[in-house]
């Protein structure tokens, strides 16, 4: 498909700089084949059944953004995938001023070594030292917020509590999974009451999610791997629930992808460990989910194609439109959707 098909106007005043608080008092887009419907995230309940079950991606973002130098130089990097026990890919600001085996200065202590350029720019990091990398990222890494908050104001202390879901347990992600963000105690309290179960699965998002598509066409676009899993304990789980008739709502388009990724063709979500690059776009068949609990994402982006797939091209748009005309917050710490097909 023409990635053009997937662009819209979006006013920058749209775009949120900070979450809405408390969490769960954003504001939510029910989006179903009978129309459009204005709520907030607090009454979330009220819009799922007994029987339904949400499932949270579990992973805790890393202080994936490095600044240091190479001699004079000034290099940036955003660390994307963990390849090894001291080794991450990263994609690199003023990487023309890198050869391989150069030495990064990131003060505090923390030097990388950039090995095996890839194809699409990034460098492999190999981490000096023998302290764990997390805890070099602790003294010399800084939140990575998405580049569109990021370009308009300073990432402060703020964000490393505003930029973490309450679910957030296993570290290695470069990215939130921000649907998740809204959730409070007190909106999980009141969904249990209401007969809605959760459970999570763990995919470590990584920087690629904000790359933008060059590509004309969909079919010349390639993903970036993340690693994820779902134990055999939860896959049960979803299936009984399905089995039962209940629905499996995804929170997060990270959650989503992994499902899709761990379903065979008959609809049965098996365990799985392991990379996933699935790459959804209209025409795909969904076959682990029955909905979609995600926030408002870019023009021309893969999630809004994902999107567009859930609950076709025309009906996202004029959603989308809608949420533009009422003043909707967009992006990561805006407000949500919720799509029901």
């Amino acid at each position: 498909m023409n990635v053009d098909l997937f662009d819209f106007t979006l006013p920058p005043e749209r775009i949120a700089l900070r979450p809405a608080a408390p969490r769960d008092a954003a504001r939510m887009l029910v989006v179903t084949p009978e129309g459009l419907a204005d709520r907030s995230v607090s009454a979330l309940p009220a819009c799922l059944r007994a029987g339904d079950l949400l499932v949270f991606n579990d992973t805790r973002v890393i202080p994936a953004q490095l600044e240091g130098t190479r001699g004079a130089a000034r290099i940036g990097a955003t660390l994307h995938k963990r390849e090894g026990p001291r080794r991450w890919r990263a994609f690199v600001r003023n990487a023309r001023r890198l050869r391989d085996g150069d030495a990064i200065d990131f003060g505090h202590g923390v030097t990388g070594v950039a090995r095996d350029r890839a194809d699409d720019g990034s460098w492999a990091l190999d981490f000096a030292g023998d302290e764990p990398v997390e805890l070099l990222l602790e003294r010399a890494g800084r939140m990575p917020l998405p580049p569109y908050i990021a370009g308009k104001r300073d990432t402060d202390a703020r964000d490393a509590q505003d930029y973490q879901t309450m679910f957030a347990a296993e570290p290695g992600a470069v990215a939130a999974p921000t649907a998740a963000l809204h959730f409070t105690p007190t909106l999980l309290a009141a969904l249990a009451a209401a007969g809605v179960a959760h459970a999570t699965l763990t995919l470590h998002v990584g920087a690629g999610t904000f790359l933008p598509v060059k590509a004309e066409d969909t079919a010349d676009h390639r993903m970036h791997a993340e690693w994820g899993r779902i134990d055999a304990a939860t896959a049960d789980r979803l299936n009984a629930v399905r089995a039962a008739g209940g629905r499996v709502i995804a929170v997060g388009t990270t959650s989503l992808r992994l499902i899709e990724s761990a379903t065979d063709a008959d609809g049965t979500i098996r365990p799985f460990d392991g990379d996933t690059s699935i790459f959804i776009t209209p025409g795909y068949r969904f076959r682990g989910i029955d909905g979609l609990m995600t926030n408002f994402h870019l023009p021309r982006s893969t999630l809004f194609m994902l999107v567009s797939a859930l609950m076709g091209l025309d009906r996202m748009k004029a959603a989308y439109a809608y949420a533009i005309e009422n003043d909707y917050r967009f992006y990561s710490y805006g407000d949500a959707s919720l799509l029901l097909p």
